[in-house]
């Protein structure tokens, strides 16, 4: 016997694509090259592995949950230097194993599945953590499609009155997967006020947010409600990590940050979850969340890439720099993005995820259809390199 909401759960993109490229034989002539996973390839601070080595005592201890007061200060420090928000370190703010697990665990704290239509509304294309843990809390999900005139940002406008009078959570992710769109303040405005009136709880997804490649950092959640005049962050919370900013995916740290009241009510859950973060891993989050010369430089890492690699693929893709994130949102000639990744595969020994695959039909279509999604996440020799197999495949197309 198992939870029958099992069967609810989709299979990941990673898989879906794996099946559409059983068959392919990709060219042995040309090494292969990986867009496909967004996983950082970028070296991790020195500072990182320093700490860990410093903090070996403390795999005799059980760590609490909580987090030690240490940790949260550091993480209230950081919330202060980089969205000027004075966060109270030991009831807004909470350690979590990655941004991962923690955005699936909200929906198992704030959705009360029992509710008839009880609804979650993520954006689409998404990240389809979202999805599965809505449909494990028991919950319907609603999208709201991207926009192309809008950034490829989510538009809110398509979820009706009669949904959002049922939803209970809805994700945000700002700088977006796939897309790097940030959310202006007007939208987190119209978001808030459909909060106030619905009573849902916002989880803001920011793991992108210090890759950005305007002068103006991304604008956050909590940074949001602050200039809008809520300063108690009611029903919002934010998620980030240190796997983008920092290069450490393996880590598995980041943290949530704003309603002290819901924060409360997640630490309880996560106390029986059994979710505490490592002392040698809080050791060397500390030493991360204290340090931004290394995110500096890791930003002009991909800010260079990205200029570099960007114009390559512009001359034969719907592609623009995008806002944030280490991703190219990338529009393909004819409109098929999984035949344009299956014989890109093999012919040139390219790996790309179609953005179909990260989409759902809502609204009559499927928003990701027709574009692929590139994570520029190793250094610039192989993604110089892989714009340029690109160029040349999407020249050879009839």
């Amino acid at each position: 016997m198992t939870n029958p909401l099992l069967d609810r759960l989709q299979p990941y993109p990673f898989e879906r694509l794996r099946e559409l490229t059983a068959g392919i034989t990709p060219n042995p002539a040309l090494a292969p090259i990986s867009l496909g996973i967004g996983e950082p390839r970028h070296a991790a601070p020195a500072l990182i592995g320093e700490a860990i080595q410093g903090a070996m005592k403390g795999l005799s201890v059980y760590p609490a949950t909580a987090g030690t007061p240490a940790l949260r200060e550091a993480i209230a420090a950081w919330m202060a230097r980089r969205y000027g928000l004075d966060l109270n370190p030991a009831t807004q703010v909470l350690p979590v194993n990655g941004s991962r697990e923690a955005l699936f665990a909200i929906a198992q704290t704030v959705v009360d599945g029992s509710r008839p239509g009880a609804t979650v509304v993520c954006p689409n294309p998404f990240y389809q953590i979202y999805e599965g843990a809505a449909l494990l809390a028991g919950a319907e999900v609603a999208f709201a499609n991207s926009d192309p005139a809008r950034n490829f940002a989510p538009d809110w406008r398509q979820v009706d009155d009669a949904t959002w009078a049922r939803t209970q959570l809805v994700y945000v992710c700002s700088p977006g997967n796939p897309s790097g769109a940030v959310m202006p303040l007007t939208e987190w405005q119209a978001l808030f006020e459909l909060s106030d009136r619905h009573g849902f709880v916002i989880a803001s997804d920011e793991c992108y947010s210090e890759i950005y490649f305007r002068e103006e950092a991304p604008l956050g959640g909590l940074e949001a409600a602050a200039k809008l005049g809520r300063h108690d962050f009611r029903n919002l919370i934010a998620f980030t990590s240190l796997s983008k900013r920092s290069n450490v995916p393996g880590l598995r740290s980041g943290f949530v940050a704003g309603d002290a009241a819901l924060l409360k009510k997640f630490l309880l859950y996560r106390t029986y979850h059994g979710s505490a973060m490592s002392p040698l891993v809080q050791a060397a989050s500390i030493a991360a969340w204290g340090d931004e010369t290394h995110v500096v430089e890791n930003r002009a890492r991909y800010r260079h890439k990205f200029a570099e690699v960007t114009p390559l693929l512009a001359e034969v893709l719907d592609v623009a720099l995008p806002d944030a994130g280490f991703y190219l949102w990338a529009g393909v000639p004819g409109g098929d993005d999984v035949a344009f990744a299956q014989g890109l595969l093999a012919q040139y020994n390219l790996a790309v995820l179609p953005g179909s695959l990260l989409a759902r039909q809502a609204h009559g279509h499927n928003p990701g259809a027709g574009r692929i999604r590139l994570a520029l996440v190793a250094d610039e020799a192989e993604c110089l390199e892989a714009a340029r197999r690109i160029v040349s495949f999407t020249n050879s197309l009839p």
